[in-house]
């Protein structure tokens, strides 16, 4: 039987009226009471019914962005082309930035949730959020899975870690390494990892995994690839990311290795801000504007009816910047 809103209220030991203030956001209501209320909704898998607030004129025009850390030009680039093409639909957007924090992302939901969003776009990279699954808002994914009812957009990862591997061996490379973050399962982003193996593979060459954490700061993660260059003989790297290329170039700078002669790179996003300042690297391009476009579009699809049919999965393609690096 669905929950009603008499069970959370009895569950949470508030009167009826508590959880309403809680859900439509309307006075002051203590943080324990507001956890308490969001704690009863979440065991109950209680969601508000938009069906109802529509009928009483109450949609919020409101969506909510949640991605993992907005100072990185990618998402900073993505978030502003999302932001616009939602304000041209008359949407108005809440940003959320939940880091590398799972509770963050949490609360951040439950914030969202409170102030009624009509639905809500997910490009953070934590994992575990069971509240992706049990809230039934409207939801799409940018890059990472969330559950079997919440629609993936991405790039070709694959296709970009084969491409950026093809074209250092090209250059003359034959010892590549690839700097890219965690490997988490279900992440879309694992392909550009395997795509680069998998080149190297039907090459004969040896890949040369190194794993360097989304959330390590520049100052350590300059540490750690000074480290891997001076102990290993790379003559082409592959960053999963075009802020760690930028990194990589400048401490090949420090060690005296010229590039493309010594070390050819090639990085992966290829945001504006690259191609305008940073022209020399060579970079796999995500097609940002295509990304943003499909993101919204699929949401505002799944707001105006929560029971259309959409894709499992959404690729789109990628393509390679040509630079002086590789």
């Amino acid at each position: 039987m669905k929950p009603k809103l008499n069970d959370v209220a009895q569950l949470a030991g508030v009167s009826v009226t508590t959880v309403s203030r809680v859900i439509n956001d309307h006075g002051y209501l203590s943080e324990k009471t507001k956890q308490k209320v969001f704690a009863a909704m979440r065991e109950l898998h209680y969601q508000p019914n938009n069906m109802a607030r529509s009928l009483q004129g109450k949609n919020t025009q409101l969506v909510g962005l949640i991605f993992s850390d907005i100072s990185n030009p990618f998402f900073a680039e993505l978030v502003s082309r999302i932001e616009k093409l939602l304000f041209a639909k008359n949407y108005k957007v809440i940003l959320c930035n939940s880091a590398d924090d799972p509770q963050k992302e949490r609360d951040y939901l439950q914030m969202l949730m409170a102030n009624q969003v009509d639905g809500i776009i997910a490009g953070a990279h934590n994992l575990g959020i069971e509240e992706y699954q049990q809230y039934g808002l409207p939801i799409i994914s940018f890059d990472r899975y969330l559950s079997d009812n919440v629609p993936i957009v991405s790039s070709d990862n694959f296709n970009g870690g084969w491409l950026a591997a093809q074209t250092l061996q090209q250059a003359g490379a034959d010892k590549i390494a690839i700097f890219t973050g965690k490997s988490h399962a279900g992440s879309p982003t694992n392909g550009r990892r395997e795509g680069y193996e998998a080149y190297l593979k039907q090459q004969g060459l040896t890949p040369h995994v190194h794993e360097l954490p989304f959330e390590l700061s520049p100052a350590l993660k300059t540490m750690e690839i000074r480290t891997i260059l001076e102990n290993h003989a790379y003559n082409g790297v592959f960053c999963s990311d075009d802020l760690t290329a930028l990194l990589t170039a400048n401490v090949a700078q420090q060690l005296k290795l010229t590039i493309p002669t010594d070390l050819r790179l090639v990085g992966y996003d290829g945001t504006a801000l690259i191609r305008n300042y940073h022209p020399n690297l060579t970079t796999i391009e995500q097609p940002l504007a295509d990304i943003s476009t499909l993101l919204v579009s699929l949401l505002l699809q799944r707001i105006a009816d929560a029971n259309c049919t959409l894709e499992e999965k959404y690729v789109l393609p990628v393509k390679l910047i040509k630079g002086i690096t590789a």
